[in-house]
């Protein structure tokens, strides 16, 4: 088995059908489907297994997130990949083929983002990778642009774990998703340790999928994702930063703090954002540390000046979708 695709679901049923179909198109057909189930009570299972008796069905019980859902998907998958899906996607034919293509040109690839484009509004972009920068403030590559512009391969911090391919064999070495964040930032830290370990993350502009986005959670902000992604947030930079890279940050850090607040004042989730904040500085005492070696020094490095380049191209990134609005 060449890969194996995990999806997980959480009263997704209506949302089932359309995924699936576009995979049984799929031109790579080398691939087995796996779907972990978070205590759905629409009836994925039956729906599933009437529909779909070749894809293995897993119920965990109940809503454990999205962490320790793939978790367990992974752990059970048959694939030298395993490729992660959100069920509010739908994939291009080749999609999965140029993943494929991708991540097996290069040994030093952990993951490769697709191209996911905007479902409601198919001219632009919703994902071409994920980035961070030295504000602490992690964000999506090309949202908003044309579909048109992102068009080369590149390297990115990590890839959006709602349709990117992982190398399998590197979970034991660097470790899985961290069940501790649940939902939101579980991708991009394990992107970062990725990056810790001298792997990349490439974005692959040809693996076209178009997404929804939020479908399970709610479309657009609320009181549950700003609290999680906050908290997570705070975990993401304390697990992976050493204590030497966190002194040097904590200016920006905290600067990035003030910015954040301020947009999520604007939107009125000031409250949520705060409580997320102190939620994560609180239980930081959970949180297992990225483990520092000193053999990995110069990756260290490398993180922390693209760091302060993505600061940079944050900037003009926001700038460009001023001039395009």
């Amino acid at each position: 088995m060449k890969i194996s695709v995990i999806i997980p679901n959480y009263n997704g049923r209506k949302l089932l059908k359309d995924c699936l179909e576009s995979l049984a198109k799929q031109s790579f057909k080398d691939f087995e489907i796996i779907i972990i189930d978070n205590g759905s009570s629409d009836h994925s299972k039956e729906f599933v297994n009437k529909n779909y008796p070749k894809i293995t069905f897993i119920e965990m019980g109940k809503n454990c997130g999205f962490s320790m859902a793939v978790n367990h998907g992974i752990k059970l998958s048959k694939g030298k990949y395993v490729v992660l899906l959100n069920n509010d996607t739908i994939a291009e034919e080749n999609w999965l083929k140029c993943l494929l293509n991708t991540i097996e040109s290069d040994e030093k690839i952990f993951s490769v983002s697709s191209k996911m484009i905007q479902f409601n509004n198919r001219d632009l972009i919703d994902d071409s990778g994920d980035s961070l920068n030295i504000l602490g403030l992690a964000w999506q590559l090309g949202h908003g642009f044309k579909k048109e512009k992102c068009n080369s391969y590149k390297k990115v911090f990590s890839s959006c774990a709602g349709a990117a391919i992982y190398r399998k064999d590197l979970f034991e070495k660097i470790g899985y998703f961290d069940k501790k964040f649940f939902a939101y930032l579980e991708d991009v830290d394990i992107g970062y340790r990725a990056n810790i370990y001298g792997y990349i993350n490439i974005y692959c502009p040809y693996a076209k999928i178009y997404h929804i986005g939020s479908a399970t959670s709610g479309t657009g902000y609320s009181d549950f994702k700003v609290f999680l992604t906050s908290r997570n947030n705070t975990y993401l930079i304390y697990k992976n930063m050493p204590i030497l890279q966190l002194l040097l940050n904590s200016p920006f850090l905290f600067i990035g703090f003030i910015f954040k607040y301020m947009i999520f004042s604007r939107l009125g989730y000031s409250k949520s954002y705060i409580e997320g904040t102190i939620e994560g500085i609180k239980t930081l005492r959970k949180i297992e540390k990225t483990h520092f070696k000193f053999k990995n020094i110069k990756n260290y490095i490398k993180i922390q000046l693209g760091l302060v380049f993505d600061l940079f191209r944050y900037i003009f990134y926001k700038i460009q979708i001023r001039m395009n609005k």
